[in-house]
């Protein structure tokens, strides 16, 4: 609960709500316009996004809708997810008459059905997940590109929303997290791969060499080059995820050629499980490598109950402890159980 990194990421989250609910209280005062429709949409979305970090990570939070400073008490984990769903719902109907966006570094009424996906699917909502995830594959806006251009800035068919950070706006510096000091960018190095991560890819794997490189005998995540020196992109949804999303949601008999497609496309041949366990470790071994270093793992292993077994966790580490600060300065709020 003292630990730095767990209070920074729940301050952040709730910093950025903060934020989010003086821009909506703001912009609801305006006059009906498309521009004020838009940004109520983008809010909406962003609400649901920061809150769906927080339940993945910590599980039932205070849902604080107004840019208030009160001590509120911890909501139920379906309470907030029952709130992000209905945070993208109404995202995606402001969207749907707001500005059309000009590229994927904008919230669009597809990033909305992203991410609306991403949701349906940890909720066990397949039939609803599979059918979102294939509106965005067949509708022709996107399709698979080039994993290099993904992360090397390049134009390509397959990011459907990236929160870029502007130097004027922001000093978030992902990748600093990733080098070491040794690289030509430089970075703190917070981050170090296991070694069965860089042995994890195949040869004729296309993700390899964007996803992990040695710098001088320091293994190093490879996705964020920009170290010390600039920004690199958040990517949020892209469509390799739609694909893995349909692809579990329909289960092995319907949903196995979605998997095979990616592997296709990241230069891997077709795999073959027999059952509905391998074919859902299939899928996760391949999210694994697809998403590396993008914040899937961890929660994909709580959700499909292999955390324990494949972590080595104990029972209170399938949650984050609520940092002591915040149980010190809000009496109302209670720790995750086991710390």
């Amino acid at each position: 609960p003292l630990n730095s990194r767990i209070s920074s990421g729940w301050n952040g989250c709730y910093q950025a709500i903060y934020q989010v609910n003086n821009v909506l209280e703001t912009v609801e005062r305006q006059p009906e316009s498309p521009l004020r429709t838009t940004i109520l949409g983008e809010a909406h979305y962003f609400r649901g996004y920061l809150y769906h970090l927080l339940v993945t990570r910590w599980g039932g939070v205070p849902i604080v809708m107004s840019a208030t400073m009160k001590k509120l008490p911890r909501n139920s984990e379906e309470e907030v997810w029952d709130f992000i769903e209905s945070e993208l719902e109404q995202a995606g109907r402001f969207l749907d008459g707001g500005i059309e966006p000009v590229d994927c570094y904008f919230v669009s009424k597809n990033a909305v059905t992203a991410l609306q996906a991403r949701v349906k699917l940890e909720r066990g909502k397949k039939k609803e997940a599979m059918a979102l995830a294939e509106e965005l594959i067949i509708n022709g806006r996107y399709v698979l590109d080039d994993f290099e251009k993904i992360f090397r800035g390049q134009t390509n068919t397959e990011v459907i929303f990236s929160f870029s950070c502007l130097k004027e706006e922001s000093n978030i510096t992902l990748s600093t997290l990733f080098y070491t000091y040794a690289h030509p960018n430089k970075g703190s190095y917070i981050y170090v791969p296991a070694e069965e991560v860089m042995n994890m890819y195949e040869t004729s794997d296309k993700r390899k060499d964007i996803s992990v490189t040695n710098i001088k005998t320091d293994p190093c995540i490879n996705k964020y080059p920009s170290g010390q020196t600039g920004t690199d992109p958040v990517i949020v949804s892209r469509l390799a995820e739609m694909y893995l999303v349909s692809a579990e949601a329909q289960g092995l008999e319907k949903g196995l050629h979605r998997l095979n497609e990616l592997r296709e496309k990241r230069g891997l041949k077709a795999v073959r499980p027999q059952t509905e366990d391998e074919f859902l470790k299939c899928i996760l071994d391949e999210r694994r490598k697809e998403f590396l270093a993008e914040g899937f793992r961890y929660y994909d292993l709580i959700r499909t109950g292999r955390a324990k077994s494949d972590l080595d966790l104990l029972d209170n580490q399938l949650r984050l402890p609520i940092p002591g600060k915040e149980l010190i300065l809000n009496p109302n709020l209670t720790p995750n159980p086991g710390y």
